[in-house]
Order: structure tokens, then C-alpha cells, then sequence
């Protein structure tokens, strides 16, 4: 099942997407009949209290960086304020002169949780979307933390929808184009550590809420972006997301903040 979250005569909600309708799935809403998709305003799909990213959780991507493979899961976070949907410009910031794509698959987490086992894991999971770990790649190279280089506004594009039904996560294909050329193409076989193994450690750390996020890590492949440039982020079985790039100077002021 495919899940968005659309605005409509003012209301935000979240919805099945069936072909060219959407379904609003709060029964409480009065929307009782599918909507035309061309009604509603298509938001990203989700509106999260935190986004937590794996860093170096792919074997190649580690090898790519020239780091150590992790002992467990090395956890940073994106403030919520980076999130945005597909089709909306991330915005490079005028503080940095090198911004990085980073093409990831995203968890959703479903129910609230806190202290669950790897075994566990699946159960407290809504779906999975794509997602775009965007990086600030200079500023990273300069301060030595992730905060400030992967924290700009615009710089967590998440989406078009979550995807309910994945058969096995741990084996997709994630793959980024810019400008209609691949520059990432790798499997989540991959992986250092598992969706489920992530959420399990997450959640050993923090409690996890609906509508959190986490990124699991990209692969092999990760580099720059221009001003002019589409960057796409397939992932298979689950969705493609695509954004334009733009200068700060040149974006319209208000862009980037959450729907």
C-alpha cells in the first residue's frame, strides 16, 4: 500500500494512493469518496519529532570515505526542519562550496517504542520511503561533526510516499541519478547493519515515535550538486523521489520549511 499525506481545502491528512485518487484514511475526516490526486497537494510523507541517520552503514561506502566498518551503529540526527517532499528544490546553502547527494532508504517507524529486540523490529515499522541524505560535505570536512553540514533546511527530501508492503528491505536496490546519469547503485544487502537492527539499537537510546524516520546509510558513489541540477533517488518496490537543485540566492524565501 502506498501512504501520502496531502493537503486538502486546508486539511492535512494522510491517504492511500490508488492510481490517479487518493483515499483519506482518517475515517473521522468526512472524505468518505477518493479525491483526484490533481485536487489535493501532495506533502512529504512524513512530519517527524526527529530524523535518525546511520552513518557509514554501507561496507563500500565505508571503504569509499577511507573509514573503519563500525563495531555498532554510529547515529547522528537531522533536525526536522530539513525535511521536505519530493519535487520541492533543495536549496544549496551559500556557507558551503560543496554539497553532496547521499541516495538512502528510509524507515518509518509505525507505534511508539523503546527497548526492542532486532526480532521485534519489523512490527513496530509503518513502511519504507526514499530519502536523500544531503550533505554539506566542506562544512562536515571543517567542524568534524555532522550538525551543521547536514542540517540546512531543504537538506532531508523525503518521499513521494511510504510504501507499507516491502518484502525484504535488506535486499533492495537503491540507486541515485543526477541529471538522468547513475552516480549511486547498490543493494541494501550491503548494509553493515539491517533496517531492524537499526531500529532495535535506536530504540535502545531513544524512544521512537510514529512518524520518526530513520536513514539507513548510502552506498558507494556519493558526490556533488549544482545549482540547475534534478537529482532522482529510486529505490526498488518502494518509490522514486526526485528534486531540483537551487541557489540559496535564488530560492524564494519560506522554501524548505515543513508542510
Amino acid at each position: 500500500m502506498r501512504v501520502v499525506r496531502v493537503r486538502y481545502e486546508g486539511r492535512v491528512f494522510y491517504a492511500t494512493l490508488e492510481g490517479k485518487y487518493v483515499r483519506c484514511l482518517n475515517k473521522d475526516a468526512g472524505l468518505n469518496e477518493p479525491l483526484l490526486l490533481e485536487q489535493a497537494t501532495i506533502l512529504s510523507p512524513v512530519a517527524p519529532s526527529k530524523i535518525i541517520c546511520a552513518a557509514l552503514n554501507y561496507h563500500a561506502h565505508a571503504m569509499e570515505m577511507d573509514k573503519a566498518v563500525p563495531e555498532e551503529p554510529v547515529l547522528f540526527l537531522k533536525p526536522p526542519s530539513a525535511i521536505i517532499g519530493a519535487w520541492q528544490p533543495i536549496i544549496l546553502p551559500s556557507q558551503s562550496s560543496r554539497v553532496d547527494f547521499e541516495g538512502e532508504l528510509a524507515v518509518v517507524i509505525g507505534k511508539t517504542c523503546r527497548h526492542i529486540g532486532v526480532d521485534e523490529a519489523s512490527e513496530y515499522i509503518f513502511g519504507y520511503t526514499c530519502a536523500n541524505d544531503v550533505t554539506a560535505r566542506d562544512l562536515q570536512a571543517r567542524d568534524g561533526l555532522y550538525g551543521r553540514a547536514k542540517g540546512f533546511d531543504t537538506f532531508a527530501p523525503v518521499g513521494p510516499w511510504i510504501e507499507t508492503e516491502v518484502p525484504d528491505p535488506s535486499n533492495v536496490t537503491i540507486t541515485t541519478r543526477l541529471n538522468g546519469l547513475v552516480r549511486q547503485q547498490g543493494s541494501s544487502a550491503d548494509m553493515i547493519f539491517s533496517p531492524w537492527e537499526l531500529v532495535s539499537f535506536a530504540s535502545s537510546v531513544m524512544t521512537l515515535l510514529p512518524g520518526d524516520v530513520i536513514l539507513t546509510g548510502t552506498p558507494s558513489g556519493i558526490g556533488p550538486m549544482a545549482p540547475g541540477d534534478e537529482v532522482q533517488v529510486e529505490i526498488s518496490g518502494v518509490a522514486l523521489l526526485i528534486n531540483s537543485v537551487v541557489a540559496e540566492e535564488d530560492n524564494i524565501p519560506g522554501r524548505g520549511v515543513i508542510q
